[in-house]
């Protein structure tokens, strides 16, 4: 009998697989609903593929193999995300030039990739710095410029110092740049920018039309923080004690949330950066403000935000009127406050808001309460909703009345009126770097900025021999004079290139509809194969790239919407995020920590892929960030090695019987065969890829105990040995195919009619329910089917091989899905 060799099937079957074209996706096909299954595409930024790779991909790849066996034209690409900072850091490290590291890079990705066995169209693949591709990405930046929606302006950018270039609010994470962990500075710099802000409504609306987890959706939501209130006008006082108004009719205007307490803003409060700080300063506090801006301008804007610290904050000697009550307000200055939400300027409400409850208390301030709460206290800081009091003629109403009639009423004064703000900012969309696209954007003295034209695109990022970034806030281009200086499309009058390049996320936030006509040299994608693709069904990434790729990605597709480029509204009909795969001790992996795992060793090692993939999946449930267990690998290559063996037992005795009558038929396999079939059906639709391999394994195991008083070699064995390697093939699609083959199939396992169960066989009086602890398949229940819910917990918590897990543990929580699964959620 023929032994289990990974090393032997794994490469045959990838070589055949590639030269059949088994997994070209068909343009037009009719016959055959489509799915579109996207991953997001790696960056070539390092020395190999990772643990994080192989999940996603993994996941990805069963259920693309899944779709195509249910009957559906599937499109599962793949390509390079090679522009960017994670290229140039790598480049620069390791002494070489970005188009060398990526094409090293990149040829080795290829390699491991296919190592893997995925199921991927590589017909499509797409490379974001082959000047093929990013000639569109420009093309498209073009768009946004002649929309209106690129412009340039200085602005106040974060600064990362170590990787020498300008970042988006967005890749900022708790003051410190998301990549390389620099803490950011404050730098004024003349930036292009994408008004992102324009679509901010429509950000938060399309969520209702596609299918995001709540948490994924909330990120996205939160991030654009779109409030709704009342933008009120200050009038400014003299700063002497007649409190009478300017002359200059200078005012202050703040947005809030909560005109209800207007009553109760007993200061004022504007940010260091605010314009209006220096003109409201009155000459014998000078000094002490600008000293104050200036230590609060060295702070990030985490720093600023963080609520455990003390608030600072200097007075300007300038006073404002309450519009509400006609009262001589204080105006300070304050480091809590921050000039990119609202107006820069609030108005303070201590006695119910905690950061200015905070600020009151220490400069003594007064505190004015003006609504009542059951149980609240009037020497604490409380918020929500309440009875309204001390505010005139408004007394005796609901906070949520008050709200409506005070904007009315200064509405009618012209003092206020109602307004929507976003915490969003529009995009900055440059960067000082090297290695990305150029922008398409000459620089004429006359006609200023001028669309390069788009006959002559791509502008080809050219070679330099120094791509290290300055510290000046320019890109390494400005110094290739040849490159810069060029002729104006205008006026053919001597002009200058732009020399900031794109940000890494301009080629990401449209891959994918390159990939529905990825060869197509007259636009960045035919309208008629957008159509027929349509939106992708299922987009899979990591949990990290919720809120920034996704966001930029649905801007960029709106826009193209709008355009009439492209036919959908919004670019993915489903998005979900796998977890992370932390070290075996539960940490981050790092090369500096040295517990990388090197998903090539473990294939090379005699196990394979098949049982990499099928670990991978079982380790967790696909969206739980779970350590990496290394003797696991000998679990599912053991699985794996039942599968064939049984298979090859079935061979040889069907061999021995050819000539043999058939024995007397029963139909003792088909039920256990048929609850597989429904079991992992049902978990596949759900995502649940962990159980399903515990199905599998739960199907192997009674076909093992079956063989025993029911002889192998018959048609019955053969049909129901052939049903378990079609529920295998998304899992292991390598000895799947084999075993496949060797059992008289001529057509692949992965192109053949995924099985369908028959009710008739799924009487049973019993049910098996998984038990697992932290997501972790620990032990497997029979229970009687009319077993309630706390029966079925108790005797889960009882089981002799979950005792070890729980006993002396809390148990924070237990799920329980009807009918298959209890999951005990403790403490590490």
């Amino acid at each position: 009998m023929r032994r289990y060799n990974p090393k032997e099937i794994e490469p045959k079957w990838q070589k055949h697989w590639a030269e059949k074209k088994l997994y070209s996706a068909v343009d037009f096909d009719k016959s055959r609903p489509k799915f579109v299954m996207l991953t997001e595409f790696p960056y070539p930024s390092g020395v190999g593929i990772h643990l994080g790779h192989t999940r996603e991909y993994t996941l990805g790849d069963i259920i693309a193999r899944h779709k195509r066996m249910t009957g559906h034209n599937v499109l599962f690409p793949m390509g390079y995300d090679e522009f960017g900072l994670p290229t140039e850091n790598f480049a620069i490290k390791n002494k070489i030039s970005p188009q060398k590291a990526t094409k090293d890079n990149v040829a080795n990705f290829q390699k491991q990739l296919e190592a893997h066995g995925f199921s991927i169209d590589w017909d499509r693949r797409v490379n974001t710095s082959d000047p093929k591709y990013y000639k569109w990405t420009q093309w498209l930046f073009l768009q946004f410029f002649k929309a209106g929606l690129a412009y340039q302006d200085e602005v106040a950018i974060n600064w990362c110092p170590h990787c020498k270039t300008g970042l988006a609010n967005e890749e900022v994470v708790n003051g410190r740049h998301e990549r390389c962990g620099t803490l950011v500075e404050k730098r004024l710099l003349k930036q292009w920018l994408l008004r992102i802000t324009k679509y901010a409504d429509r950000l938060i609306d399309g969520l209702s039309d596609v299918d995001y987890p709540k948490h994924i959706a909330e990120q996205q939501i939160n991030w654009i923080g779109r409030s709704v209130g009342a933008q009120i006008k200050f009038q400014v006082a003299h700063s002497t004690s007649s409190g009478q108004a300017s002359d200059k009719k200078q005012v202050i205007e703040v947005f809030t949330t909560r005109p209800d307490t207007l009553f109760g803003a007993t200061f004022m409060v504007l940010a260091p950066e605010n314009p209006l700080v220096s003109k409201l300063t009155v000459e014998s506090e000078k000094h002490k403000v600008e000293s104050y801006v200036k230590v609060a301008q060295g702070k990030s804007e985490v720093e600023r935000q963080d609520t455990e610290r003390e608030k600072t904050g200097v007075f300007t000697g300038g006073y404002a009127i309450n519009p509400a009550n006609n009262e001589k307000i204080p105006i300070w200055v304050a480091d809590y406050v921050l000039m990119g939400y609202g107006t820069g300027a609030i108005m303070a409400v201590p006695a119910h808001d905690e950061r200015d409850f905070e600020f009151a208390k220490n400069f003594d301030l007064p505190i004015i309460y003006v609504y009542d709460q059951p149980g609240s206290k009037e020497n604490e800081c409380y918020s929500g909703e309440g009875i309204t009091k001390n505010s005139g003629e408004y007394n005796g109403l609901a906070t949520s009345e008050t709200r409506e009639k005070i904007v009315v009423d200064l509405s009618k004064k012209k003092i206020a009126i109602e307004k929507i703000h976003f915490k969003l900012r529009d995009w900055i969309f440059s960067r000082q770097h090297y290695w990305g696209e150029p922008i398409p954007i000459i620089h004429c003295p006359k006609h200023g900025t001028v669309p390069v034209p788009e006959d002559k695109l791509p502008i080809e990022l050219p070679i330099v021999e120094n791509y290290v970034p300055t510290d000046t806030g320019e890109s390494p281009l400005a110094n290739l004079h040849d490159w810069v200086n060029t002729t104006c499309p205008e006026c053919g009058d001597p002009a200058k290139r732009e020399t900031d390049t794109m940000p890494n996320w301009a080629g990401s936030s449209w891959y994918y509809l390159r990939y529905f006509d990825a060869h197509n040299d007259k636009a960045f994608a035919g309208l008629e194969k957008l159509k027929y693709w349509g939106t992708v069904d299922l987009y899979l990434g990591s949990l990290e790239h919720t809120t920034l790729h996704l966001l930029y990605s649905r801007f960029w597709h709106q826009f193209l919407y709008d355009q009439k480029l492209v036919p959908t509204p919004e670019p993915y009909s489903a998005r979900r995020g796998q977890g992370t795969i932390l070290a075996t001790d539960g940490t981050k992996m790092g090369k500096s920590k040295g517990n990388v795992v090197d998903p090539a060793e473990i294939i090379n090692n005699g196990y394979g892929v098949d049982a990499l993939r099928v670990l991978i999946v079982f380790l967790a449930p696909y969206d739980m960030t779970t350590p990496w267990n290394e003797s696991g690998i000998a679990g599912t290559f053991r699985f794996l090695q039942r599968v064939w063996t049984i298979c090859q037992e079935h061979l040889a005795e069907a061999e021995n019987r050819k000539h043999k009558a058939e024995s007397e038929k029963t139909e003792e396999l088909k039920p256990i065969v048929h609850k597989a079939i429904k079991r992992v059906t049902k978990d596949m639709h759900e995502l649940g890829f962990n159980t399903a391999v515990a199905a599998l394994m739960e199907l192997v195991n009674d076909l093992y105990k079956l063989k025993l008083k029911k002889p192998l070699g018959s048609d019955e064995w053969q049909l129901a040995l052939s049903t378990t390697l079609q529920l295998v093939a998304p899992f292991a699609p390598h000895i799947a195919e084999e075993l496949w083959q060797e059992m008289g199939n001529k057509e692949s396992v992965h192109l053949s009619q995924w099985p369908v169960h028959d009710d008739r066989y799924l009487v049973s009086e019993t049910m098996i329910i998984v038990v697992q602890v932290n997501g972790k398949v620990r032990a497997n229940l029979t229970l009687p089917v009319d077993s309630t819910e706390e029966e079925i917990k108790k005797a889960a918590e009882k089981d002799e091989k979950i005792v070890p897990y729980v006993k002396d543990q809390k148990i924070l929580k237990t799920v329980y899905v009807p009918g298959k699964l209890v999951n005990f959620v403790i403490k590490d």
